[in-house]
């Protein structure tokens, strides 16, 4: 019984998961309601999994779920019907990176010390840079695509160890579009901006 709701669990997490991906590279709204939906069926499948930072992460998922709803929902300014998408800037960029290598030895430490987690050091390197992409993304940060890439490449290989083929699926997806997701906000922003 244990490995039907497993899997029925992770596959119901699977398609909300393509969803969500469909409507980010949309920059549909509704990509917040549906990726809150994904976190908590993913919450119970990385916890089976021993995936203890990637489940924490999910938690960050529902909160970041949220406050992404609020900013895409009214605008960067009273007047926009919606937040446009912007680049990285440099400054903006080095906070970033020693954010994420904050981040990711926090969680490293915390995986090394407490848990019985089987893989440590690439749980913590994912989910650190998940947070700051998942931060990005509710800005709309272009470049957030590009961490994307290397966050879900680096997954899809960790769930494929794990045994977790459908995330594994997921995951492959995820790689694949991000590279969509990205060609297709930069041709919206230069749209915008010419416009």
């Amino acid at each position: 019984m244990n490995w039907i709701t497993d899997n029925i669990v992770e596959i119901i997490g699977t398609l909300s998961g393509l969803l969500f991906l469909y409507l980010e590279i949309k920059q549909n709204k509704w990509l917040w309601p549906v990726g809150l939906l994904t976190s908590v069926m993913y919450i119970y499948v990385f916890f089976v999994a021993k995936l203890y930072a990637d489940m924490s992460l999910q938690f960050y998922y529902v909160f970041i779920s949220i406050y992404g709803w609020i900013l895409w929902s009214r605008g960067k300014k009273q007047q926009e019907k919606e937040l446009p998408v912007i680049q990285l800037n440099m400054s903006l960029s080095l906070k970033l990176i020693v954010a994420s290598i904050a981040i990711y030895a926090l969680i490293a430490f915390i995986l090394v010390n407490f848990t019985d987690g089987s893989v440590p050091y690439w749980d913590a390197f994912t989910t650190a840079l998940s947070i700051v992409a998942t931060w990005m993304l509710a800005r709309k940060i272009l470049e957030q695509w590009l961490v994307w890439i290397v966050v879900n490449s680096v997954s899809l290989g960790l769930y494929i160890y794990k045994d977790l083929n459908f995330t594994a699926v997921l995951f492959f997806f995820y790689t694949t579009m991000a590279v969509v997701g990205y060609l297709q906000w930069k041709k919206d922003m230069l749209r915008s901006q010419a416009i």
